[in-house]
């Protein structure tokens, strides 16, 4: 499996994107600051991730939530939940 995934900055409040085949230790080495897109962003929380069968399907969900549709697709999967 592999996992695209959202990840929400506590710091300045905006959003990553990326993929992986280990979610639970992707998202660790971000929030260690490992990770050099995201280290000076660091408190992070895995805000919205999606499991896909295999890489292509996963670079092709990365690139779309990158767009300005996947990014308005994400705002209104995560309004209630991120708004309260």
């Amino acid at each position: 499996m592999q996992y695209v995934y959202v990840l929400r900055s506590r710091k300045d409040n905006k959003n990553y994107v990326g993929y992986t085949k280990n979610l639970k230790l992707r998202f660790e080495h971000h929030n260690k600051g490992l990770v050099a897109s995201t280290r000076n962003r660091r408190l992070l929380k895995l805000v919205y991730y999606e499991a896909c069968i295999n890489r292509q399907d996963a670079t092709k969900g990365e690139k779309y939530l990158k767009t300005i549709y996947g990014k308005r697709y994400i705002k209104n999967r995560l309004k209630s939940y991120l708004t309260g």
